[in-house]
C-alpha cells in the first residue's frame, strides 16, 4: 500500500483543516483538550455542523446519505479531527447500527432510520452485555417472545454498561428468541424505543462520580415484528458484523497520534533545574517504541477500513486491531501521566497557579490521571482482548494456544 499522499489527498487534506478551523467551536475543542465531557446539547451541536458539511457519515454509501469517502480521506480526516481537539461522533448510530441496516435490514428500515441517524432525531444506544453475558455474550438471557398474533415481539431481560444511555431514545438489542438451538443460533437483533412502557434506565456511577453508563431493564416490552433486523434467529451474524466496526473505531488511531503529539511536547519542555524528559533514555525508548507501534497500526487501519469501503466486513483483522489499538493508547495514557508528574494529580488550580516550569498549563493537565484509569476499559469492551487473543489464535493457527 502506498502511504504517500497524493495532490488530491493533500488537498482534502487542506479543505479539512480549513472546515476545522472555521466550523468547530472554540469551547468545544478547549473542553476535549481539557478532558471534559462534552455534554448531550454540544454533542447535538457538532453532530448537526458535520450533518451540513455532509460529513457526518464517512463511511455511508452516498446512495443512504454519506460521504462515501475513500481510506485514506477518512484517516486524514480522523487525524486532522483529533490533531485539532474536535469531538468524537458518538458512534452507536453512525458507525455500529447504520452498517448492519445497509447490509441487513429492510428497505423500509433503512428508509426510515438511517435519515434519523443523519438528522440526530434518534440518538442510539447499544444493548449487548449483560451481567452473565460480556465477552460470552453468547449466553445472553433477555428473552424476546413473539405474541400469538405474530404483531409484535415481548422483551424481558436486562443489559448492563450501556454507555450514554441517559440519553438515547433508541436501543439496538441482541435478544434471545430460541432457547432450543446452539446460543449462537437462537439470537434475533431488534430494534427499540426507549420510551416504551416497561423500559428502565438505572444508572451506574462510576468512582470518580461520573455518569456515562447504565444499566437498562426490559419488563414486558411490546416491541413492533417490523423492528426485527433481517430474519428471526440470525441475530448473531449480524452482531458479529456490527463488532467488526466497532473494533475498528475503538483502535482510534487518529487521538493515539494526536495523544503521543502531546506526550511529546511535554517530554522535549525544559525542565526547572533539569534536563528535558524526552532525555531520559527509558522515556524516550518508551516514546519510540510506542511511536513505531502506532504506524503500524495506521497502515493496519488503512488497509482494514478499505476493505468496509469495499463492502466486505474485516474477519480476523479487526481483533489484530482492536487489540493492538487499545495496548496503544493505554501506552499513551500512561506516558502521558508520567510526563505531566504531579501535574496529573487533581490539586486545586490555584495550588499550582504560575509554578508549571515548562510543563503544560496545569488546568490542562488535571484530567491526565482520570483518562489513564478510565481508558483501562478499553481493553475491555467490544471484546476483551482475552477473547479476541483467542480469535485470532483460532483463525491464524487453527485453534493454536
Amino acid at each position: 500500500m502506498d502511504l504517500r499522499y497524493s495532490d488530491e489527498d493533500k488537498a482534502f487534506r487542506d479543505e479539512v483543516r480549513s472546515f476545522l478551523k472555521e466550523k468547530l467551536p472554540k469551547e468545544f475543542s478547549d473542553k476535549i483538550r481539557k478532558g471534559q465531557e462534552l455534554g448531550r446539547e454540544n454533542q447535538e451541536r457538532w453532530h448537526a455542523i458535520l450533518n451540513e458539511q455532509g460529513w457526518l457519515a464517512p463511511n455511508w454509501p452516498a446512495s443512504f446519505g454519506g460521504a462515501e469517502w475513500n481510506a485514506v480521506q477518512r484517516h486524514i480526516f480522523e487525524e486532522e479531527a483529533a490533531a485539532a481537539n474536535a469531538p468524537r461522533i458518538v458512534p452507536f448510530g453512525l458507525s455500529m447500527l447504520a452498517p448492519v441496516l445497509q447490509k441487513f435490514g429492510s428497505k423500509e428500515q433503512q428508509d426510515y432510520w438511517l435519515p434519523r441517524i443523519l438528522s440526530g432525531e434518534d440518538w442510539w444506544c447499544q444493548g449487548y452485555s449483560e451481567p452473565g453475558a460480556g465477552s460470552d455474550l453468547a449466553s445472553l438471557k433477555t428473552t424476546a417472545v413473539l405474541n400469538d398474533a405474530g404483531t409484535h415481539y415481548v422483551v424481558n431481560g436486562q443489559k448492563t454498561w450501556t454507555t450514554l444511555g441517559q440519553h438515547a431514545n433508541m436501543i439496538f438489542c441482541l435478544v434471545r428468541t430460541n432457547k432450543d438451538v446452539k446460543q449462537q443460533e437462537g439470537i434475533s437483533f431488534l430494534l427499540i424505543d426507549m420510551d416504551t412502557p416497561g423500559v428502565e434506565v438505572r444508572p451506574i456511577i462510576l468512582l470518580d462520580g461520573t455518569h456515562e453508563v447504565n444499566e437498562v431493564w426490559f419488563t414486558d416490552v411490546e416491541v413492533p415484528v417490523e423492528n426485527l433486523v433481517g430474519e428471526q434467529d440470525k441475530g448473531w451474524t449480524y452482531a458479529k458484523y456490527l463488532l467488526t466496526h466497532e473494533r475498528t473505531n475503538i483502535a482510534g488511531v487518529g487521538f493515539s497520534q494526536a495523544g503521543l503529539a502531546a506526550v511529546k511536547r511535554v517530554a522535549r519542555a525544559e525542565m526547572a533545574g533539569g534536563k528535558p524528559l524526552a532525555q531520559n533514555p527509558h522515556f524516550a525508548a518508551r516514546m519510540a517504541q510506542v511511536e513505531i507501534d502506532l504506524m503500524a497500526m495506521a497502515t493496519t487501519n488503512l488497509r482494514i477500513i478499505s476493505q468496509a469501503a469495499a463492502g466486505s466486513a474485516p474477519g480476523v483483522e479487526a481483533s489484530m486491531l482492536k487489540v493492538k489499538g487499545t495496548i496503544i493508547r493505554q501506552e499513551i495514557n500512561d506516558l502521558a501521566r508520567r510526563a505531566a508528574g504531579a501535574y496529573a494529580m487533581p490539586f486545586a488550580s490555584e495550588a499550582v497557579e504560575g509554578s508549571n516550569a515548562g510543563l503544560p498549563d496545569p488546568h490542562d493537565a488535571g484530567p491526565v490521571a482520570a483518562q489513564y484509569f478510565n481508558y483501562r476499559k478499553l481493553s475491555i469492551f467490544g471484546g476483551s482482548n482475552e477473547i479476541q487473543r483467542g480469535i485470532i489464535a483460532k483463525v491464524k493457527m487453527g485453534g493454536g494456544a
